[in-house]
């Protein structure tokens, strides 16, 4: 039964982080911010400390607990683990919080679909010698929440893959030393011609063209990628040929990608989440000390202070229970994309009610200002608000034997 109670290992986690993101991530926000970058030597320094962007870096490890009864499900705790701890380094800077060394993003479908020879290569780079980043690569200037609609191809040569195309808005892709790549075999096949491909930094005609300037998570590399004739090795498919040729329930990338999804929209969701509560914290403190008490201003402010509250802990129940479903190894799509709706939904409405209430202290060069603008792409990336819909239309129908 999912229990709304931290474990003291959970509790020791979140205490941790948020230290961390207190007194490493929150010092540095707004420079970073300004400037576009996080700090080198800030990245080199956190690396050491072996802080990484994978949910099992702040103690996830994924073991299921051993309660004495062999007739009862074994928990695992590494998703909820996640999602705590982003939280709290969300909180302190967003965009810093994706900039963490790590296989991020790409390291979930790596770890789900990859054999065990890819897994030993491409998860064991992350170390303490130096920062290194995954990424995952799949929007497409024609292909955003409809990942079916990918355009970039693999044509089978020997010994490999020859792939053509242009990623847009991939998380850390031009730094990473290696990208999941999704791109078709035959797009008259749709979804069943999908592969995922480990493409290494600095393989022949693989480049990142372009790092996008933007509005929000502005320290964060938002990169292009393009593929010309670009020559991946059979050994870099993900899973190998035979999980593409599986007779039973044939895989495709595509349900590689999806799959990754039901992983990753919880922690895109507990972010957004640790966004709202900075932006509400920060909020609350400012009008206790410049309203006056009693006052009708400050009644009407105490208002929208606890809707903002109520929406935040809605949102983080909705976001441990589908945590809590990924660890128990149950189907959890539908509760991934609700948690995802509601939480970046909930955290613009937050982050709005903050500039509302504090006014010319909400301005330019004030942190709820800044949330205010990183908080808009958590209700479109990982699929938009609209694809959530779907998503949970199609699983609740499913149930009632409809369809949509």
């Amino acid at each position: 039964m999912i229990s709304f109670e931290l474990s003291p290992q959970q509790k020791q986690i979140k205490d941790l982080v948020h230290w961390f993101a207190k007194s490493e991530i929150r010092p540095i926000a707004m420079e970073a911010d300004k400037n576009g970058k996080v700090p080198d030597e800030w990245l080199d320094k956190v690396n050491k400390m072996g802080i990484h962007l994978n949910a099992s870096s702040f103690g996830g490890s994924g073991k299921k607990k051993d309660d004495g009864s062999s007739s009862k499900k074994k928990e695992r705790e590494g998703n909820r683990m996640g999602v705590i701890a982003t939280e709290e380094m969300a909180w302190g800077c967003p965009a810093i919080a994706l900039s963490l060394p790590g296989a991020g993003l790409g390291g979930p479908p790596v770890q789900s679909s990859g054999t065990p020879e890819q897994k030993e290569r491409f998860l064991s780079i992350f170390t303490k010698d130096k920062p290194r980043w995954g990424a995952y690569a799949l929007t497409e200037p024609e292909a955003g929440s409809d990942a079916s609609g990918i355009r970039t191809t693999a044509t089978k040569v020997d010994g490999g893959y020859i792939l053509n195309g242009q990623k847009i808005f991939i998380t850390n892709g031009g730094r990473a030393s290696w990208n999941v790549v999704f791109a078709t075999i035959d797009r008259n096949l749709g979804r069943a011609g999908h592969r995922a491909f480990v493409v290494e930094k600095g393989t022949p005609g693989f480049s990142c063209t372009r790092v996008a300037q933007k509005m929000g998570l502005r320290a964060n590399e938002t990169a292009e990628l393009l593929f010309e004739d670009c020559f991946v090795p059979d050994e870099n498919l993900l899973g190998g040929e035979e999980m593409y040729s599986a007779k039973e329930n044939r895989p495709s990338g595509f349900k590689v990608a999806m799959a990754t999804f039901d992983s990753t929209r919880p922690i895109v969701a507990a972010m957004a989440i640790g966004i709202a509560r900075a932006a509400y914290e920060y909020t609350l403190d400012i009008v206790k000390k410049e309203y006056p008490k009693h006052g009708r201003l400050y009644y009407e402010a105490s208002e929208l202070l606890a809707e903002m509250e109520q929406d935040i802990i809605a949102a983080r129940l909705l976001t441990w229970e589908a945590a809590w479903k990924a660890d128990m190894g149950e189907p959890n799509a539908k509760e991934a994309a609700i948690c995802k709706a509601v939480a970046g939904k909930s955290a613009l409405d937050i982050c709005s009610k903050g500039i509302e209430l504090l006014g010319p202290v909400g301005l330019d060069g004030h942190l709820v200002e800044k949330l205010y603008r990183d908080v808009k792409v958590f209700d479109i990336f990982e699929g938009t608000n609209q694809v959530q819909h779907l998503v949970t239309a199609r699983r609740l129908y499913a149930q009632h034997d409809l369809y949509v």
